[in-house]
């Protein structure tokens, strides 16, 4: 797919191809000359109401930022040249060369010097403003990505061409999006803690699954593309393929279509006690989300909190909220021997709810009052007493439904491993938090409303890029990530002497901090 371009006095002209060199002076007279045309326009517009006026009006005005951009970068290389009379030393000065930038605007076309010797070269003015490789200029790239991380990749170019009256091609923007990602891990050790932070840490975990593509998807996706015998009906294409690939597979129950790998998503926040003695907050809340094992999360929240102030050492108090999943319990008491966990109260009300439908029919006023006198004794601090409950009840149950009396087993050992975590009367009285309404709406808004939608298929490495920069979007931390990005790499290039490119068509392995 090629890139989206309406047209505009910046597109490739005929006199463009030739790659006439353009001084900045030349560009100054051709600004002043569209001013003029464009002032003619308005004097003798005939649009009959406003709206039509503006709508004429808009690419003009999008070209003048064109030849703003272009009479700048054709200035500012002349000063350069000024000050670089002579190339560095073993390179060779290779006359002007012209080149296509994608902006806001448009497409702008400017030219720069070449620096050669055997084997290699560069384009120093590139280097010096801190443009990229690619052909597009970082604010753009920034724009795509940032937008990728709300919608789908083909409705991004769809906005972009709805205001910028352009768009770089899908192709260029999902390389964009795994340029950018790759720096995201750097970016998450490297990013100061917040400031004005509160006394108790709190850090809720929870996981995802998103839809990824099976080893048989990603084979027809990735092999070659059948001859298209039917360009012009969509309907007859479809009717083919199907008939060629065959009548699919009737899934059994409890069959799953999904494919779904789990994505852990940790939310921390800190809490700070007012003159009355309650904790106010949350303060200062963060999001960080990765496909890779639940062990590298939680290293990464105690990452966090050792820069948040809340290292071994530091006697504040940390709170984390978990769903009760073993895996992250063993990491939690690895990496935070001394936190309080707490299992999130309404996860417990589940278990209560799945115990008194194995005793009582459901729906029935007996299920209610059950549920209800256990939920008492749950935030009284007696859970052990919900154990002795359902103990009794399963001395007494018909050894006939077996099914029932593992779901009921399962529910016992559930509340018994946990009690010590489920002291949810002291935790009132402590002003702590009994529920990860925090974290459960994380999942919602940072994983679900992105990744879990109708037709998605993807690719673990290549959602790991996309994951991360979304939580830094939502952290609203994205344009202190951007020139984190734009200063790494301009130094980058001015240490290699080398033009480097942002854009990445292959995303880079999951993330490893915390596994070895």
């Amino acid at each position: 797919m090629k890139e989206i371009i309406q047209p505009s006095s910046q597109t490739e002209t005929s006199e463009e191809k030739t790659d006439k060199v353009l001084s900045s002076k030349e560009v100054e007279v051709n600004i002043y000359a569209e001013i003029r045309n464009l002032m003619d326009w308005i004097s003798s517009c005939d649009a009959d109401t406003f709206s039509t006026f503006e709508k004429q009006l808009r690419p003009k005005v999008f070209s003048f930022g064109c030849l703003f951009i272009q009479f700048f970068l054709c200035l500012r290389n002349e000063q350069f040249q000024a000050e670089h009379p002579e190339p560095l030393t073993g390179y060779k000065r290779v006359g002007s060369k012209g080149r296509l930038l994608g902006t806001f605007f448009g497409k702008v076309r400017y030219w720069r010097t070449y620096f050669y010797r055997k084997g290699e070269g560069y384009y120093p003015f590139d280097i010096e403003l801190g443009l990229t490789g690619d052909g597009f200029s970082m604010p753009l790239q920034s724009l795509a990505s940032r937008i990728a991380t709300k919608m789908s990749y083909a409705q991004t170019v769809v906005v972009l061409s709805m205001f910028l009256n352009w768009s770089p091609a899908q192709e260029s923007i999902e390389d964009m999006v795994l340029g950018l990602g790759r720096h995201t891990g750097d970016w998450f050790e490297a990013a100061p803690a917040p400031e004005g932070d509160g006394e108790v840490l709190i850090i809720q975990i929870d996981s995802k699954a998103a839809p990824t593509a099976t080893e048989e998807e990603l084979k027809k996706r990735r092999g070659p593309r059948r001859k298209n015998s039917n360009k012009g009906s969509q309907r007859h294409r479809g009717r083919k393929a199907r008939k060629r690939r065959g009548s699919k597979k009737r899934r059994k129950k409890g069959d799953k279509s999904k494919n779904g790998k789990m994505a852990t998503i940790v939310t921390m926040y800190t809490l700070k006690r007012n003159a009355d003695g309650e904790l106010e907050g949350p303060i200062n809340k963060k999001v960080y989300a990765s496909f890779a094992p639940k062990r590298h999360a939680v290293a990464i929240a105690r990452r966090e909190a050792n820069k948040r102030g809340f290292g071994p050492e530091s006697g504040k108090l940390i709170q984390i909220v978990t769903d009760g999943d073993n895996d992250l319990e063993r990491y939690i008491n690895e990496y935070f021997p001394s936190a309080e966990h707490t299992i999130d109260v309404f996860h417990v009300i589940e278990y209560l709810w799945s115990a008194g439908q194995c005793l009582y029919k459901e729906g029935s006023d007996e299920l209610v009052e059950w549920v209800e006198t256990q939920k008492d004794s749950l935030y009284d601090d007696r859970a052990q007493d919900i154990v002795d409950e359902i103990d009794k009840q399963l001395a007494r149950f018909n050894p006939n439904k077996v099914n029932a009396r593992e779901r009921l087993l399962t529910a016992r050992n559930y509340l018994s491993k946990r009690i010590k975590k489920m002291e949810y009367k002291r935790l009132r009285d402590l002003d702590l938090e009994i529920s990860s309404g925090a974290v459960e709406g994380a999942v919602k808004h940072v994983i679900a409303k992105r990744f879990d939608n109708g037709g998605m298929r993807w690719i673990k490495e290549r959602a790991e890029h996309l994951l991360q920069l979304r939580c830094i979007e939502i952290n609203d931390d994205w344009d202190a990530f951007i020139d984190f990005v734009h200063d790494r790499t301009q130094q980058e290039a001015q240490d290699n002497r080398e033009n480097i490119a942002l854009k990445r068509s292959k995303p880079t392995p999951l993330p490893s901090y915390g596994l070895t």
